[in-house]
């Protein structure tokens, strides 16, 4: 399960939604040609711990496209996207590539 991210300070509290976080990860990860996200409401989950987010997603590649060097570039666009997000430490994004099409 996504949790979202809640942010507190004196004016009140500012949440982002599990829906807002997935649409993120899945346009961010989408964005590297080759990768698309498996159903993104089941293959994306962002988990917060305090000052730091983890994030575990599904993708399926391109058929012919070099996985290890698409993966690294959807650890990277998710990591930047979810980073300028929440301003938090993103700890690791996990990829499993779960189909090849």
């Amino acid at each position: 399960m996504t949790d979202p991210l809640v942010f507190r300070g004196p004016e009140g509290a500012i949440t982002v939604t599990p829906a807002a976080l997935t649409r993120l990860v899945a346009r961010a990860a989408q964005s590297v040609d080759g990768a698309r996200v498996r159903r993104p409401k089941r293959a994306v989950e962002v988990v917060s711990d305090g000052d730091r987010v983890a994030v575990v997603l599904e993708l399926t590649v391109t058929h012919g496209e070099p996985v290890p060097e698409l993966a690294r570039a959807v650890q990277e666009c998710v990591g930047d996207a979810i980073g300028r997000l929440s301003g938090l430490e993103v700890e690791r994004v996990d990829v499993e590539i779960a189909e090849v099409v």
